[in-house]
This record gives C-alpha cells, structure tokens and sequence, in this order.
C-alpha cells in the first residue's frame, strides 16, 4: 500500500490506497473493507442512541473495524452539549475497552474535549481529524497527547502551511473526508509543505499509522 486515507466518507478501492471509510451504526455497508464507526455529534438522535451504540460495540470487535468515530464534540449545532458529551464519553469507554483508536470530530470545544480525556485516563490514540486551527491550538493538543489529521482545509487556506510544517512526523495523518479531490494530491502538497520527498512522506505515514493501529501497513 502507497498511501493511506486516515479519514474519508467515500470509498473508491484504489489498489494503492489504504482507506479508513467513515461508517454510521445505522447505514453500515458490509462491503467496505477497512472502517471507522460513531455517532456523530450532528447524528445524535436520542431515542436511538442505545441501539447505535450495541451496533458500534459489536463491529469494534471485528478486524475490519480500525477505530470508532467520527465522535466529539460541535459548539455550532442545536444539540445540546450536554447530550454530546454523554453520547462521547460512552463512546470513548467503548474505545478504552476494545482498545480502538478514536476519530475525533471537534468544533469549538477543544477544551473540553481534552478535559474528558483527562477525567477518563483515556489511554488509546486519538486523532482530530480535519485539523484547521492555528500553532497555538495545535501544539496544546500534540501536548495534551492527541494526533492531527489534515486534509481539506491544508487544500483550501494557505495559512495552515506554517501550522502544518511545525507538526512533529511523528503526530499527523492526512484525509480526504469529503472533498473530490484524491488523497495523492493531499499527500503532494504535504511533501512540498515538509520539504521531503513522496517516499519519506509515505514512510512517516505508514509509521504513524503502525504506532497508532498497531498493525502493520
């Protein structure tokens, strides 16, 4: 495998590309081969949360399922927090006990965030996907012990190279989410923002992707 796509929701089953395919309890698709799967925060329905969560419980236990998410925590929707939080932490209990690494979907709530990873002691890798915050926010959270993937907004906003560069090569991923464009040309503009070559770029992703999957790439 040449490249991997920590986080996408469209599977394209390229031979060269390793993708992690976000899935959700209620419209699982048996057929995609490598996943994650969560309740999303904008997903919380509450009648059905019970019911998404035996689901997510049970496919944590196959091989295929590579990390439960996306979850977190989003400040800018009408669900309230406190339900978000609740429907989180039970998923990140979930990921402590099945020992999963968790995708993490933060908007506006990186404080409590790490809080509840501090009040849990929670011991799995977990990644917040989508990064597009500034050094100040991303060097708190490397500190706090988190991973940054980058994708979208690394495309998008030029500002993010200063932010990228300063990432350790040993705490990034990169994704696609849902953008069109192909994970190679995120992986082609993180090698120019690097200042590495393809091949080395390749190398710290499929190191990175062996510390935290503990599985081999």
């Amino acid at each position: 495998m040449e490249f991997f796509n920590f986080h996408t929701h469209q599977f394209t089953s390229q031979s060269n590309v390793l993708e992690l395919v976000n899935q959700y309890p209620q419209e699982f698709d048996a057929s995609i081969p490598f996943y994650s799967i969560g309740i999303h925060p904008w997903h919380i329905v509450a009648d059905r949360v019970d019911a998404d969560l035996k689901i997510i419980e049970e496919k944590l236990q196959t091989e295929n399922c590579f990390a439960i998410g996306e979850c977190g925590l989003d400040k800018r929707i009408e669900i309230l927090l406190e339900q978000q939080i609740t429907v989180f932490e039970k998923q990140l209990a979930l990921a402590e006990k099945y020992k999963k690494p968790v995708v993490i979907h933060c908007v506006a709530a990186f404080q409590e965030v790490t809080a509840i990873k501090k009040k849990m002691k929670i011991s799995v890798p977990m990644i917040i996907h989508g990064f597009s915050k500034n050094s100040q926010i991303a060097n708190q959270l490397i500190k706090d012990g988190f991973y940054l993937s980058f994708g979208k907004y690394l495309l998008r906003n030029p500002e993010l190279k200063t932010v990228f560069q300063d990432i350790p090569n040993d705490r990034f991923f990169l994704e696609t989410d849902t953008i069109e464009e192909d994970i190679t040309q995120v992986y082609n503009l993180a090698k120019e923002y690097k200042n590495i070559t393809i091949k080395e770029l390749q190398d710290i992703i499929s190191s990175n992707f062996e510390e935290v999957f503990e599985r081999k790439f």
